[in-house]
């Protein structure tokens, strides 16, 4: 897919006003990736938390598809804001996106946008991931994102689509062992549930209403 800086669509102002906005010196696609807005101890995670519902509120459709269009700071920035406020209508961009797999860091808010989705069509995209990339145990992907976001659905929709990966003759650990002998760090299928949990639980805690400085 090829990459298209906002600049020249018009969308000039996108990249400043909802990707490289800082916080303690932060910029926000820094802190969503790194999950720094988990912590209690932050002081700026109220804030931080206010305007990232307000922005996903606010941001147009013409935005979103300026951002998914650049580079990953911008790609992922613009999936947690689709997550967040649930744009479905955004599920296929964001479907063609992880699947190609184009670009570092930004497959986890994808993964997110489709765990706060939450339906079975979400869920036949993340397995479609899996069944790609699990195989690949020289790819380090989003595997661990996409197995978690699989797990959350599994038990909202009462399905059972990530016990054939996690199976002991799943798919699931020899990619796990594989890329831990490559030196990336090992994830339990349950610290990958509980991590999306985080994530999708700290998104469903405000809602705009309580966006107000």
């Amino acid at each position: 897919m090829p990459f298209q800086n906002p600049e020249e669509t018009g969308h000039v102002h996108v990249i400043e006003s909802y990707v490289t906005r800082t916080y303690s010196g932060l910029p926000r696609y820094l802190v969503l990736n790194s999950g720094h807005f988990l912590s209690p101890r932050w002081r700026h995670a109220t804030r931080f938390t206010r305007h990232l519902i307000a922005d996903a509120a606010a941001i147009t459709d013409a935005e979103l598809q300026a951002l998914l269009g650049y580079e990953w700071r911008a790609r992922l920035t613009a999936a947690w804001l689709i997550g967040v406020g649930r744009r479905d209508r955004f599920r296929t961009r964001i479907a063609d996106l992880l699947l190609a797999s184009e670009v570092s860091h930004s497959g986890t808010a994808y993964c997110f946008a489709l765990a706060r989705f939450g339906t079975h069509a979400d869920a036949e995209i993340l397995t479609a991931y899996l069944d790609r990339y699990l195989p690949r145990t020289d790819l380090p992907y989003d595997q661990p994102a996409a197995l978690g976001a699989l797990l959350r659905l599994d038990t909202r929709l009462g399905t059972h689509h990530a016990t054939r990966y996690t199976a002991p003759d799943g798919l699931w650990h020899p990619w796990s062992r594989a890329t831990a002998d490559l030196g990336h760090p090992t994830h339990t299928p349950a610290d990958l549930h509980h991590w999306t949990n985080l994530n999708c639980d700290f998104a469903n805690g405000w809602s705009p209403r309580k966006n107000r400085d």
